[in-house]
């Protein structure tokens, strides 16, 4: 499994994760394809996400809105890509029309067969076993417009991720909160210009990430460690 994380941030703060993303890929120029969370108002995140990658060499980057119509021969290119971003946005509706579209079978096999997925924030957020972290702290979540009750993700790891984290009382205390309903898992957090990668077992930690298990918040020092 070869998975990245991103806390957020723009273009230039997550130029370390992109190289990663590259590196993952095994090819100096992956075919990337770009899946948003909705096709309304994103054209200009994907425009500074293409020039950007463009400036580390990669030349094709395809778009793939999920909440339009589409055909299933653009559908098999995506899927012949090196990378898939999933990008940030509502996470509700996200993981609404992936599950309408019927892509999140096709996301766990292209992640399981040697593909690099790659997510921020609300893309990120799929990728664990559920989106429960969009949906708080109530300060500061996600809009579930589309009432979604069923909050199963991608997967694709144990341990649940939480995007946009600021090293404050307020949010420290809600995800410590949290972190004592979670009996099962692992809770990461990581700022904007941080987040983790994800290769075979193991998960490895770019700028500055922290961990909340068991009511307990620790700002994690090592460089990678076994997924859990």
């Amino acid at each position: 499994m070869k998975l990245v994380f991103y806390g957020g941030g723009f273009e230039e703060d997550n130029i370390d994760l992109d190289l990663e993303a590259i590196r993952l890929s095994g090819k100096r120029r992956p075919k990337v394809a770009y899946i948003p969370s909705c096709s309304y108002g994103l054209e200009a995140d994907f425009k500074a996400f293409s020039d950007h990658y463009r400036s580390l060499g990669v030349r094709r980057i395809m778009y793939f809105p999920v909440d339009v119509p589409f055909d299933s021969i653009l559908e098999e290119e995506i899927l012949s890509s090196d990378i898939i971003h999933l990008s940030g946005g509502n996470t509700f509706y996200f993981l609404n029309n992936l599950r309408k579209k019927k892509w999140i079978a096709k996301l766990r096999n292209f992640a399981s067969t040697g593909g690099v997925l790659t997510g921020l924030s609300a893309g990120g957020i799929l990728m664990t076993p559920d989106i429960k972290t969009a949906s708080y702290p109530e300060f500061d979540c996600d809009d579930n417009e589309d009432r979604i009750r069923n909050f199963n993700a991608l997967g694709l790891v144990p341990f649940e991720f939480f995007p946009h984290f600021r090293n404050s009382k307020r949010y420290s205390d809600a995800l410590i909160e949290e972190s004592r309903k979670i009996k099962d898992r692992s809770l990461y957090a990581s700022p904007d210009g941080s987040g983790l990668v994800v290769e075979d077992h193991r998960v490895r930690f770019v700028g500055r990430n922290y961990l909340f298990v068991n009511g307990k918040k620790y700002l994690i020092r090592e460089q990678n460690r076994l997924i859990q």
